[in-house]
C-alpha cells in the first residue's frame, strides 16, 4: 500500500536545465495518489513549467522524495508516455516530448482580485514605448556599444568573480568605487566631492528614487524642464508628487516662470533634454539664489557632460553652490553600457546617512564584482581611454547630422544649437512631429518626436537625432530616407 505523511510535503520547483528539473509536487490526497500525481505531471508540462527536451527525475528519486512507492511514478511515467506527454530513453531517462507544446492560457494569476494600485500609478505608461528593429536607429540616448573595450572588462570583471572576493556590499557602494568616482567627477566635471559624498546607485532613475524617498513629501510640488526627460517626471509622480513643467529658452530653463509653491526643481543644466542648450551662468546663479531664498532642493542631472565638442567647459551648479542644496546625479549609462545600470549621487554631509538607509531598504547594496571592477576601469585609466576614442567618433556624426541638417533639411529644419551629448534637436515645420517619425518608421528610420517629452504644455514640433546607435556610415542613407518623406 502507497504511504504519505499526514502533512503534505511539497517539492520545490528547482531551476529548469535540459538535464533535468525538480518539480513541485504536493500529494496531501490519501485517496489518489497516482491520480494527483499524474495531474500535476501533466498540468505542469501543459503550462511550460516543465519545457520541452527537459528531463524528469528518475522514478526511484522521485518516490523517495514523496515518500511514495516506486511503481506508483512508474504508472504515472507510463500513462504520461503513452499520452504523448513524456518519451523514455534507454539508458537516458524520462524527458518532456518536443510535441508536447505548452498551452499559454493555461497558468496565470487569479482573475479576480480586491487589490488595486495607488492613484498614483493610473495612467502612466512607459518611455520610450518599445524599441522597434529599425535598418537606421536616430533614437536618442544610446550609446554605441560597439565602441565599448568589452575584453578589458571582460578581464575586470573575471578578477572581481573569484570565490571569495567579495561579501556583501556597503549600501551607499564599495568604498574604492566611491573613490575613484569623486576622482573622475572632480577632474572631468569640476564637482566638489570626497568619496563619503558619494552614494552609488543603478542609475539616474535610482538616484531620483532615492531623492523622492529622503527630502520630498506626497502631495509636494517638483518643477521639471519643459519639454524634459520623461522618465523622471514619471517617477516622480509614482511618489505622489505634483509635477510641473517649466519652460525653457535659449538660455535653458526659466527662472522668473518657477512656482513659488515648487520644493524641488530637477534640471539637465549642462546639456538641456531634450533640445541640447546649456544652461546660462546668470540664469544658473539666479537659480541658485532663487532656490536659497526659497530653502529648494537643486537636482542636477549630469547625464552626459563628458561629450562635448566644441566652446568653453560648463560649470555644474554643484560646483557654483555654496548653500549645500546641490544635489549632483551623474551615469555611466552613456559612457559604458545601459544594461551595466552604474551611476551615482553626490549629496552634502547632513544627508548622507539618510541616502544610505535608503539605499539599504530599496535595495539593500548594489552589485560588488560590478562596482569593483569599474573601480579599476576608472583607475587604471580604461574609462578616459574609452571617453577620448568615443568622443572623437561621436564628434564626427555630430558634426555630419548638424551639416547635414543646416544644408538640405532648411526648408523643414531649424537646428536647435548644442555641443554636447549624443544627440542634436531641430524643430520642424509642415506635418506633425508624431506623423513624420511614423513616416519615418516605415522607411526604416527611427528618431523620437519632440512631442514625447512634453510635460504640460505642447512643446515645439520637432524631431530629436540621435547618433550613439548609428554607424557613421549609415546616417548619410539615413537622412536621405528621411528628405524622402519631409518631401
Amino acid at each position: 500500500m502507497d504511504h504519505v505523511q499526514s502533512q503534505y510535503r511539497p517539492v520545490p520547483l528547482g531551476r529548469s536545465t535540459l538535464r533535468g528539473v525538480d518539480p513541485h509536487i504536493t500529494l496531501d490526497d490519501r485517496r489518489d495518489l497516482t491520480g494527483s500525481l499524474y495531474r500535476q505531471l501533466r498540468d505542469a508540462v501543459l503550462d511550460g513549467r516543465l519545457r520541452a527536451g527537459e528531463a524528469l527525475p528518475a522514478t526511484r528519486e522521485l518516490a523517495r522524495r514523496l515518500s511514495v512507492s516506486r511503481g506508483t511514478v512508474s504508472v504515472v511515467y507510463d500513462r504520461l508516455a503513452a499520452e504523448g506527454y513524456l518519451t523514455a530513453r534507454v539508458g537516458a531517462g524520462t524527458f518532456v516530448r518536443e510535441s508536447a507544446a505548452p498551452s499559454p492560457s493555461r497558468r496565470h494569476a487569479p482573475a479576480a482580485s480586491p487589490l488595486r494600485p495607488r492613484p498614483a500609478w493610473t495612467g502612466l505608461r512607459a518611455w520610450p514605448d518599445g524599441y522597434r528593429d529599425v535598418p537606421y536607429d536616430l533614437r536618442a540616448g544610446l550609446p554605441d556599444t560597439r565602441l565599448f573595450p568589452y575584453e578589458a572588462w571582460r578581464r575586470l570583471m573575471a578578477a572581481e568573480l573569484r570565490p571569495g572576493t567579495h561579501d556583501v556590499g556597503d549600501p551607499a557602494g564599495l568604498p574604492v568605487l566611491r573613490e575613484a568616482i569623486a576622482r573622475h567627477a572632480g577632474v572631468s566635471r569640476s564637482v566638489r566631492a570626497s568619496a563619503s559624498d558619494v552614494i552609488v546607485t543603478s542609475g539616474i532613475q535610482q538616484a531620483l528614487d532615492l531623492v523622492g524617498r529622503v527630502l520630498l513629501e506626497p502631495g509636494a510640488r517638483v518643477a521639471v524642464e519643459d519639454p524634459g526627460y520623461p522618465p523622471a517626471h514619471l517617477l516622480f509622480r509614482s511618489q505622489g508628487l505634483r509635477v510641473t513643467g517649466v519652460p525653457v529658452d535659449a538660455e535653458g530653463l526659466r527662472v522668473d516662470a518657477l512656482p513659488d509653491d515648487a520644493r524641488a526643481v530637477y534640471l539637465t543644466p549642462s546639456h538641456q533634454f531634450p533640445l541640447g542648450m546649456p544652461m546660462s551662468l546668470p540664469r544658473r546663479r539666479a537659480l541658485l539664489d532663487w532656490a536659497r531664498r526659497r530653502d529648494v532642493v537643486v537636482i542636477e542631472d549630469d547625464y552626459d557632460t563628458e561629450y562635448r565638442y566644441g566652446g568653453r567647459p560648463i560649470e555644474p551648479l554643484q560646483s557654483l553652490d555654496e548653500d549645500g542644496r546641490v544635489l549632483y546625479l551623474g551615469t555611466f549609462s552613456k559612457l559604458m553600457r545601459p544594461v551595466l545600470r552604474l551611476g551615482f549621487l553626490v549629496a552634502p554631509p547632513a544627508l548622507h546617512e539618510a541616502f544610505r538607509m535608503a539605499r539599504y531598504v530599496t535595495s539593500w547594496h548594489g552589485d560588488p564584482p560590478v562596482q569593483a571592477a569599474l573601480a579599476r576601469f576608472i583607475d587604471e585609466g580604461l574609462l578616459a581611454r574609452h571617453v577620448r576614442r568615443s568622443r572623437r567618433v561621436y564628434q564626427e556624426r555630430h558634426e555630419l547630422i548638424a551639416e547635414s541638417l543646416g544644408t538640405g533639411f532648411t526648408d523643414r529644419l531649424s537646428l536647435v544649437p548644442s555641443a554636447a551629448g549624443l544627440h542634436l534637436s531641430a524643430t520642424l515645420s509642415g506635418p506633425s512631429d508624431l506623423q513624420t517619425v511614423r513616416a519615418a518608421e516605415a522607411e526604416g528610420v527611427a528618431l523620437f518626436p519632440l512631442s514625447d517629452f512634453a510635460v504640460t504644455e505642447p512643446p515645439p514640433n520637432g524631431l530629436v537625432f540621435g547618433y550613439g546607435a548609428i554607424s557613421t556610415e549609415d546616417i548619410p542613407e539615413a537622412l536621405t530616407r528621411l528628405r524622402r518623406v519631409l518631401g
